[in-house]
């Protein structure tokens, strides 16, 4: 996991020098397996969090305010009772291994001056938070463990603590070079990144790929390929972040995918190359607070977003099975002229058949040298009636042809409308985006009987940037978005650009009476290409014109334009040059 047992000396440093000495003053537990410790001292106060949580488990400073339940559970009721003003007087970590003490001096019920230890363990679905009196005896932890639940270790109120069985791996921080070399050459030959996390405790994927590609230039090479050279540039790295974390000269840095958070650690990360954009942050708590309070909200804001994507769907698929029926009827429509040839061969020849007859043959005047053609007939039917029920087939594809040519191009308008929708909700990152887009889907007569439980959001505006010559560029986060921007918000001269024929928002480069540069169209081509479906594309056209030249026709759903007098760009999407150049 991410939050290594490196990162978390960090971690012990900042909480040694912000709070080392300062009082208990509050202490929540905003849900089962989460606590919240406040810390008050003569400069301030802080808020202490700490998750045994599976999917982020984490002990760091927050700033985020978490909602507390009305009763207490009785994990937190016990905290209180045996924490209350206590004294953090160390913070003490186990090794490079992810568990951290926290020990408080405080007065127990007999006037006495004790010790009470909180153990922070950090180990993924193991993770624990076990609150430990000054004899070793475990008081209570947010998970109980039984015998029944593991046989290796368990955690109950009245045991002595024991510590996690500890793992055959070196001590990242003072192990040498000698140790690590030795422990690299055992074991079955595996990738040099896997490896380095085999030797030393506490080095988490992402850490060990950093070092193996510092150690090896990027090349991808098993452990007993590794040169000497390539071994001590291994070392060189690890020395250079182990005096990073004792001297506080950390690069706190997390790495997104299309503005998704995906991983951290606290020193530059150059594997990726340009691939993943890359953020800083000054202390490992506000990267912390950032990271796990983004993947969280893009979580919410995927739950919230799951019943539209399903309506798109259904929708969609919905559409395709119309259109597939509309395009087999109007192929059998382009057989109408036959039925009118039908009809003048029979009217032709009403003297060769009689009432009852299931077949004629006649001669086909219509084609060179007149040859034989058998018609089916309807006995029921007269030989007028037969003609005649010919040209009513021909009347009828005839009129189904045009309708069908019409209906055709609606259900493909439909299809580019529904894509840029599903398109936009997949790109949210807001509830007020979603509840634009729920209400234009409401207008739309797509959403039945639609409330608005949300009056109070605000919209937001256009995404802004700025281009590297100084120009502003605005993007439309939604199909409302993208017809204001466009139709309202845009002058005749400023600059449209859109992707072609895919799903994207309308950006307009506000020219201001000035020319706009070539370095400020491919930006701006840059930044549509990378709001759109094709954002993970390598090459992307992406047209562009005057304001002008683009128009809106007369009953276009929200987002549908038409636009002339335009030139074709091709780029690829670059998150990096977004982030960058998005004015916060």
């Amino acid at each position: 996991m991410a939050l290594d047992g490196i990162f978390l000396a960090s971690l012990k440093r900042e909480i040694e020098e912000t709070a080392l000495g300062s009082r208990v003053d509050k202490i929540y537990q905003p849900s089962k397996e989460e606590i919240v410790i406040g810390l008050r001292f003569r400069g301030g106060n802080v808020k202490l969090f700490i998750s045994a949580s599976a999917n982020s488990p984490r002990i760091h400073f927050t700033k985020i305010s978490l909602e507390n339940p009305k009763t207490p559970p009785m994990f937190c009721m016990l905290l209180r009772k045996h924490l209350s003003t206590a004294k953090l007087v160390a913070v003490r970590q186990l090794g490079s291994d992810r568990i951290l003490f926290l020990d408080f001096e405080t007065v127990n019920e007999l006037g006495d001056l004790v010790t009470m230890t909180i153990a922070v363990e950090i180990m993924g679905r193991h993770s624990n938070i076990i609150l430990v009196n000054q004899d070793g005896k475990i008081i209570d932890a947010v998970k109980r463990i039984t015998d029944e639940m593991s046989s290796v270790r368990c955690v109950l109120p009245g045991m002595a603590y024991t510590l996690p069985p500890a793992q055959d791996k070196l001590n990242f921080f003072t192990s040498t070079r000698e140790e690590a070399a030795k422990a690299l050459k055992q074991g079955k030959n595996q990738d040099f990144a896997k490896a380095i996390m085999q030797v030393y405790s506490g080095v988490s994927p992402l850490l060990s790929r950093e070092i193996a590609y510092y150690a090896t230039g990027g090349i991808d090479l098993l452990k007993n390929d590794v040169s000497n050279f390539r071994l001590n540039r291994m070392f060189d790295k690890i020395d250079q972040i182990r005096e990073m974390v004792q001297n506080g000269t950390e690069q706190f840095t997390v790495v997104s995918e299309n503005g998704k958070p995906k991983d951290f650690t606290l020193i530059p990360i150059e594997e990726y190359g340009s691939f993943l954009q890359k953020t800083t942050f000054s202390t490992a708590g506000e990267l912390l607070d950032h990271f796990f309070s983004e993947r969280d909200r893009i979580e919410r804001m995927k739950q919230r977003s799951h019943d539209l994507l399903k309506l798109l769907v259904n929708t969609t698929e919905r559409i395709v099975r119309k259109l597939d029926v509309q395009k087999r009827e109007l192929a059998d429509s382009e057989n109408r002229d036959l039925y009118k040839i039908y009809g003048d061969l029979l009217n032709a020849n009403l003297w060769a058949f009689n009432k009852g007859d299931k077949t004629v043959t006649v001669q086909n005047f219509y084609e060179e040298n007149a040859p034989q053609i058998q018609i089916s007939l309807d006995e029921a039917l007269t030989p007028a009636q037969n003609a005649q029920k010919y040209y009513t087939e021909y009347r009828k594809a005839k009129t189904a042809e045009e309708k069908l040519r019409g209906l055709i191009e609606q259900s493909e308008q439909e299809l580019v409308y529904l894509d840029s929708i599903f398109d936009a909700v997949t790109r949210t990152t807001g509830e007020s985006e979603l509840l634009e887009i729920r209400e234009e889907l409401a207008e739309q007569g797509y959403l039945k009987n639609y409330r608005n439980k949300n009056k109070m959001l605000k919209p937001l505006p256009p995404l802004q940037y700025r281009s590297s010559d100084g120009f502003t560029i605005l993007c439309g986060r939604n199909n409302r978005q993208n017809d204001k921007l466009t139709l309202k918000t845009a002058r005749n001269y400023d600059l449209w650009l859109h992707t072609q024929k895919i799903a994207g928002s309308h950006v307009i480069v506000v020219a201001d009476g000035k020319e706009i540069p070539n370095r400020t169209i491919e930006e701006a081509a840059k930044i549509a290409a990378f709001n759109s479906k094709a954002r993970d594309s390598a090459q992307v056209p992406v047209d562009y014109t005057l304001v002008r030249y683009v128009k809106k026709p007369n009953g276009a759903k929200p987002g549908m334009v038409i636009f002339t007098d335009y030139q074709t760009a091709y780029v690829t999407p670059d998150p990096e040059l977004a982030g960058r150049l998005l004015v916060k």
